[in-house]
C-alpha cells in the first residue's frame, strides 16, 4: 500500500510539530492537514499555513479560513477556473516569505527519506508505519535542536 506523509512545521526554527502518514488516495494531504489544524495549537494569534499547489482547492481554503488560519498556498493558475486563493492574501509580503520558507519542509522530507529510511515502508500497516515516522521525526527534531543550540564554551 502507498502512503502519503504530511508535516506541520514551525517556521522560525524548522522543527516538526506534527507528522502524519495516511493512505495515498489523492485527498490524504488535505484531510490530514485539516485534521492537524483542528487540533488545539498553542497561542491565540492567527496563524498561516504554507502548502503546495495540491491544496489549492476552494474547499480547503474555506476550511482554513473557518479555522482562522491564513492559507499561504502556492497558487495553481493552470487549474480550470484559476486559483482558489484570492489576491488579497497573495499580495502581502508575508505570503512571499512563506513561499520561500516552504522549501524547508521539503528538506525535512528529503532527510527523512534518505537518512531516516522512509523512502520505502519497512513495516506492514498504517499504525506501524506511523510509529516509524514519529520516531524518525523525533530524531530529526533532536538533531535540529542540537544544531540550533550554541556550542559549549
Amino acid at each position: 500500500m502507498c502512503y502519503s506523509a504530511n508535516a506541520l512545521m514551525e517556521n522560525r526554527h524548522g522543527l516538526l510539530i506534527e507528522f502524519a502518514v495516511e493512505p495515498a488516495d489523492g485527498y490524504a494531504e488535505r484531510t490530514s492537514a485539516r485534521a492537524m489544524l483542528e487540533t488545539a495549537l498553542p497561542g491565540s494569534r492567527r496563524i498561516t499555513l504554507g502548502a503546495d499547489k495540491g491544496c489549492d482547492t476552494a474547499e480547503f481554503v474555506a476550511a482554513c479560513r473557518a479555522l482562522k488560519v491564513t492559507p499561504h498556498i502556492a497558487r495553481n493558475e493552470s487549474r480550470a477556473g484559476g486559483s482558489a486563493l484570492d489576491r488579497r492574501t497573495a499580495r502581502h509580503v508575508g505570503y512571499a516569505v512563506s513561499q520561500r520558507v516552504r522549501k524547508r519542509v521539503e528538506e525535512i522530507f528529503g532527510w527523512m527519506k534518505t537518512v531516516g529510511g522512509l523512502r520505502r515502508t519497512r513495516y506492514r500497516g498504517l499504525d506501524r508505519t506511523q510509529l516509524h515516522a514519529y520516531l524518525v521525526a523525533a530524531a530529526y527534531n533532536l538533531l535540529r535542536i542540537a544544531r540550533l543550540s550554541p556550542a559549549p564554551a
